[in-house]
Parts: C-alpha cells; structure tokens; sequence
C-alpha cells in the first residue's frame, strides 16, 4: 500500500500495533481483492484497529470523525462500507474529506439513501409506515444527491455504489417482472462511469431474470450474508457470479448472523472485539468465490459488519486467512 497522506485533522488516531502474521496475511491477498467493514466507529476495536489515547478508547463520535486514517493504515483494509449515506446525503465536500485520509489503492463501499431505495417513508423512531415514498427509484434524485456527489468527492477512492433494498413488500413482490424491469431502468439512465451494485432482502429476487435484468441495465448484484436470505453460494450460482466466463466484479457484504435480528446481535456481540458466533459455511463460500474471482482478474469487494460473527475486524480477519488456505 502506499504511503498514507498525513492526517486530515489533528485530532487524527494512531493505528493499533500490527503483528508480522497480519502483514504476511495482507501481502498474500492479491491486489485487487479488497477486504474491510461496515463503517469504522467501534470503540471496542482500541487494540484491534486503534491505538488507545491515555490507556482509554475513544468513543464512538469522536472516531466516527477522525478515525477512518487510522483505520485505512491497517495492512488487511483496502476497503470500507460508508453506511452512513443510507440515512441522509452527503455533500461533495464530505466525500472529499474521506478520500483524502486514504491511501492510493483504497476504495469505498457507498450506500445509496433509503429515500431512493425504500418504497416507504417511514416514521422516525418507530420505523413503521407513514405514507408512499415518491422519490423511490427516482434516477435524477438518485442522480443530483447520491451519484454525482459521490463520483466528485471521492474521485479515483470510489468503489461501488450500492443500492440496498429493503424487503420490498407483497405488492411489488407480486410481479417480479415488473419489479425488475423497472429496477432496470432506473439504473439505466443513470451517470456512467460507476460500478453500480444492488442487494435485495427479498429471497424471491434471487432468480436468474432478476440477475439478467440487471446485467441489461450495466448493473452487478451484491451478495447479502443475511438471515433473510439464501446462503451465498446459492446467491453467486443464480446470478452466475460463481461461472469461470464471468468478467463481473465480486460484490458482498456480510450483514447478519443467520438466525439473528440486528438488535440481538448487537447486544450478544457488545463490544464486537472478539468472534462471538463464527459462520464457518459462509465464510468458506466467501474464500472460494474470491479466490475465484482473482484468478480470473476479477475486482472482489467484501465489507464486513460486526453482527455477522461479533467482530467485523477479527472476521476480516480468517476471511483472509481462509482465502490464502486454498483448501
């Protein structure tokens, strides 16, 4: 990797101490295989990913601002899941200030907002059901506060864009046809140029005419590791993410912990600094299918989120010793 810019502010974190093991584990990955998590802002990775400030952690704010430089110094991250999008915009500006606390080669995994991926505006708080959403699937919103913001601010660092939907409901789900012709082209006229990816938590999506609409439309699927969904091997064969002719990018994101809703996991994981409930199967399919992809020169973008085993970094961690295994 190379040389880090120096800090965007002086309140910038030291990177916790790496051991040779790691280093050798990250120089084994090949280069366009990048691995990382969902977000950055734990306080309980001090040791794992930061340094801690007078023997304390920081908390979740603070490294939510001015952690992301020394998370991006860590050998095995060459990538991160900007979560943060998915509930309100971000200006050009804000972008910008990532890119410019990570080193060349990093890339970032952004999510779309909810206000173009949910059919619903829902309730603050509760989450329920307020009313229709009239900026869903609206390609110019889609365009004028997500797309273009994005492609400016982050420049060369942008990774793929994400739209990630969530359970669509029975009305849309009624006519899958429909749902992915209109799916199709919304991603259609968007600005060229980005790697757009969609991942649904709708198992019914997971059918080849889904898959070929999206190709048609210049679009990838994201592979969800989620308790709603089928396991990710089954995902790849249908989207034909797992055929040796495919030259597509390899995108996932591993999400949940089967059997787990996000507010049980989250209080059995707490403080996400060791693996609480390791998912051998699927952190096996992950190895194969990356390792896959890299021999055939194939992109691979792999974000990690804490409630899939109980820590995001640990579990970056033996993905990556388990794609190196090749057994």
């Amino acid at each position: 990797m190379s040389q880090l810019p120096l800090f965007a502010d002086a309140d910038g974190f030291d990177p916790a101490p790496v051991d040779d093991r790691l280093r050798a584990l990250a120089s084994a990955l090949p280069d366009r295989v990048r691995l990382g998590t969902s977000s950055w802002s734990f306080p309980g990775w001090t040791g794992l990913v930061f340094a801690s400030r007078n023997g304390r952690p920081a908390n979740e704010q603070v490294l939510a601002r001015h952690g992301l430089s020394a998370y991006a110094r860590h050998p095995l991250f060459r990538t991160v899941s900007l979560d943060r999008t998915f509930y309100a915009p971000l200006t050009t500006a804000e972008f910008a200030r990532y890119a410019t606390q990570v080193p060349d080669g990093f890339r970032f995994v952004v999510k779309a907002p909810a206000a173009i991926t949910d059919p619903l505006v829902r309730r603050p708080g509760s989450g329920e059901a307020a009313r229709d959403n009239p900026t869903f699937l609206d390609a110019a919103t889609a365009a004028g506060v997500f797309v273009q913001p994005a492609q400016a601010g982050l420049g060369p660092t942008a990774g793929p864009l994400v739209f990630q939907f969530p359970p669509l409901g029975r009305r849309l789900l009624a006519d899958v046809s429909r749902l992915a012709a209109r799916l199709a082209a919304f991603i259609a006229v968007l600005p060229r140029g980005p790697l757009y990816a969609v991942e649904v938590r709708d198992p019914e999506l997971v059918v080849t005419e889904f898959a070929a609409a999206l190709a048609d439309a210049g679009a990838v699927p994201c592979l969800a590791v989620h308790a709603r969904m089928p396991p990710v091997e089954e995902q790849a064969r249908v989207f034909g993410l797992d055929n040796g002719g495919t030259t597509k990018p390899l995108v996932a994101r591993w999400n949940l912990h089967g059997g787990k809703s996000y507010e049980e996991a989250k209080a059995d994981y707490f403080p996400f600094d060791r693996l609480v409930e390791e998912d051998l199967p699927s952190r096996a399919a992950l190895a194969r299918l990356t390792r896959a992809a890299a021999a055939a020169d194939r992109d691979v973008f792999i974000t990690i989120n804490n409630k899939a085993e109980g820590s995001a970094p640990r579990s970056v961690e033996a993905l990556a010793a388990a794609i190196s295994a090749r057994d």
